[in-house]
């Protein structure tokens, strides 16, 4: 009887922490020997029905050269994921993008290095892919010139630089 009971308030404790909403995701941002959890700006389902609060983003001091680490939770490394570099070059004030996506579940981190010992990376953004694409006003895939649909981002987070030009001169 005591192992009924037991089975029983085991399989009723399961129920109820199942019953809960799992938190958002966060990705973690370590650069210049800090580190910064983000929640994500935006989080979806996979079909972009249900959508959650929406966050800001977060903030580190990078000083130019140096490079930022990018750690995403398994539930992003599973699906589909993009990551897109802003850098900013200090002496020219030139600004270029890197965008790379990791599509086979294996890539679970990133480092953006800056191109040049200058140039400072000014904002990482982290994309989640969602099973949903997107479609015009009758309903059909929007694709691309290969006849792709146009996938949907579910979820976003985003660091963005805090460094002030006196940093640049640690």
């Amino acid at each position: 009887m005591r192992r009924a009971v037991g089975a029983l308030l085991g399989c009723a404790a399961l129920f109820v922490t199942g019953c809960s909403a799992a938190p958002d995701p966060e990705v973690t941002f370590y650069a210049d020997g800090d580190t910064t959890v983000a929640a994500p700006l935006i989080y979806c389902d996979e079909v972009l029905k249900e959508c959650g609060d929406e966050n800001t983003p977060v903030n580190l001091d990078v000083r130019p050269g140096m490079p930022v680490q990018v750690s995403v939770p398994g539930n992003v490394a599973d699906t589909p994921w993009v990551i897109i570099v802003q850098y900013l070059n200090t002496e020219t004030g030139e600004e270029s993008v890197d965008q790379r996506a990791f599509t086979d579940g294996s890539r679970h981190a990133y480092t953006a290095t800056p191109p040049t010992p200058q140039d400072r990376v000014a904002v990482v953004e982290v994309q989640q892919i969602g099973a949903a694409y997107g479609v015009d006003a009758q309903g059909n895939p929007i694709v691309d010139e290969h006849g792709q649909p146009q996938l949907v981002t579910r979820g976003i987070w985003s660091l963005q630089n805090s460094a002030s030009p006196d940093l640049d001169r640690r």
